[in-house]
């Protein structure tokens, strides 16, 4: 057992000694002390670019804290102005937490939110088709302001709803995005903090804004986020820098593919914890891969790479037979919906811990940009000869794991057949496997796709839209884009010598047969 009471954990003994010797390690070199006086020589040299400006994550729980009344004051304005829906228009950091804040207060007394993250055209027409966009508030998000997917969502919706009262901005300040919030009067502008990357902004505007639209009460998350940070400040029972120190220590050891398994109504943290770990320890060769939303097997199915945790909620405890069987199993208790925002923060500081322990800085993401500029050559000379490749070549057994990435439209079919793939990977195989929908999982697994240990299969999924959506004013279609953020991801890890085949989607499930 751990000994804070938050977190309890099962850690067979030849990685319990590890850990605790990593423990006090990380007394000797005063890791809580550094991390809070943001001393970014913890990771890495001085004056490093993203590290000592990337640390604004540590208070911002303090400082939303002091906005609430101005938050109410703004879901009230757009309340009375009639509106009944709002609509994110974003990507990674800017929508991944929004969604998790959906999902968990399901049927909260606010706007009803919906969360586009997709250039699929059939994506992008269904969310236009599910709202009136007269009643609609459109929530552009882009720390950056200069991200492709956003800023082709916001054409297609001006296009048809061109009242600027009738969209926000979240973004950093003085970026493009601002600007174009100034030329076409939208209704507010949000400022987020330029010193938190978009992984750390969950409790930032990037998440709160969608949030309060919503009806959450952001009040209780942020209350819950200050008392974690709170505990993650101690010498001693600090919950945070020990499941950081675990988390790493194991990957170190080779338990490096972390399972998350979520109770109801948290089913969703795993979506936005993927992006966090993945993209912030995913590189040099290293890292902790987040699996999500696999099925749950007999705990002979899994390999000798894994470690299970568990987010619970209802005082049920499970996984012992996975413990029994020698996994490691980490137990976070969760007290509801409300305790978002200490299980955020508590995954970021144990992130940025575990950072500290396998020597990288989790604060970059050095391979991401690879990928966006593979795109943009497809979309200005057009696209690489890029063979499917065969299906054979993703055989395998752990380390390795099996990415399966999907530019696909979401739909609850494709999440069915997708498990069902992963179930006979998983029995097959014994590899962890994940699973993401394209462009969205680009700005999450992407990173530790090529900057992670290459131990990693790819299988991509395409289709051939039924039909194709314009971006007004550009010169390629949604349908375009899509296909060459697709080709561009699968240049991309060909080029880095890993194995990436693709199939352009029938019938998901006969994929089986095929392997």
């Amino acid at each position: 057992m751990s000994d804070v009471t938050t977190i309890e954990a099962e850690v067979p003994e030849r990685y319990a000694d590890a850990v605790a010797d990593r423990l006090r390690a990380a007394g000797e070199e005063r890791v809580v002390e550094r991390i809070w006086a943001k001393d970014g020589t913890l990771w890495a040299r001085a004056g490093t670019p993203e590290l000592e400006d990337r640390l604004g994550w540590l208070d911002i729980a303090d400082r939303m804290r002091e906005l609430l009344d101005d938050y109410a004051a703004f879901a009230a304005e757009v309340r009375e102005a009639g509106y009944t829906d709002a609509v994110l228009l974003g990507m990674g950091g800017s929508s991944l937490a929004p969604e998790v804040f959906r999902r968990s207060f399901a049927g909260a007394d606010g706007l009803t939110l919906h969360v586009l993250d997709s250039t699929h055209p059939v994506q992008v027409q269904a969310v236009l088709d599910a709202v009136d966009l007269d009643k609609a508030i459109m929530i552009v998000s882009s720390k950056s302001g200069g991200t492709i997917e956003p800023n082709s969502m916001f054409k297609a919706f001006h296009a048809r709803q061109p009242d600027g009262a009738h969209y926000v901005a979240v973004t950093d300040p003085g970026t493009s995005l601002e600007k174009l919030a100034q030329e076409h009067s939208f209704r507010r502008v949000f400022h987020g903090d330029p010193e938190i990357g978009g992984r750390y902004s969950a409790l930032s505007p990037f998440g709160l804004v969608p949030a309060v639209l919503a009806g959450i009460d952001i009040g209780a998350v942020l209350d819950s986020a200050i008392d974690a940070a709170e505990e993650c400040r101690a010498e001693q029972g600090n919950p945070g820098l020990w499941l950081g120190v675990a988390l790493g220590e194991l990957a170190a050891q080779g338990r490096d593919k972390l399972t998350f398994v979520a109770d109801a109504p948290l089913e969703a943290y795993g979506l936005w914890a993927e992006q966090l770990v993945a993209e912030s320890t995913g590189k040099q060769g290293k890292g902790i891969l987040p699996i999500a939303d696999e099925p749950m097997m007999d705990p002979s199915a899994y390999g000798e790479d894994r470690v299970f945790l568990h987010l619970e909620h209802g005082g049920v405890r499970s996984g012992a037979d996975l413990a029994e069987a020698g996994h490691p199993l980490i137990t976070i208790h969760a007290l509801g919906p409300e305790d978002l925002g200490r299980i955020f923060f508590l995954s970021e500081f144990a992130t940025a811990v575990a950072g500290w322990v396998l020597g990288i800085n989790p604060f970059d993401q050095p391979n991401v940009q690879e990928a966006k500029d593979n795109t943009n050559r497809v979309l200005q000379h057009g696209a690489p000869e890029l063979p499917e490749g065969d299906l054979s070549e993703l055989r395998c057994e752990p380390p390795a794991y099996i990415a399966i990435m999907g530019y696909l439209p979401y739909s609850a079919e494709t999440e069915a057949a997708i498990a069902r793939l992963r179930t006979a990977l998983i029995d097959r195989f014994h590899v962890a496997t994940t699973w993401g929908y394209g462009p969205r999982f680009l700005h999450s697994t992407g990173q530790f796709h090529k900057g992670g240990p290459p131990v990693g299969r790819f299988l991509q999924l395409i289709d051939e839209p039924a039909a194709d959506l314009e971006v007004p004013g550009e010169p390629y279609t949604f349908g375009t884009l899509i296909r060459a953020q697709a080709d561009g991801d699968l240049q991309t890890l060909r080029d880095h010598g890993l194995t990436a085949v693709r199939v352009v989607v029938g019938d998901i499930d006969q994929i089986k047969e095929r392997l």
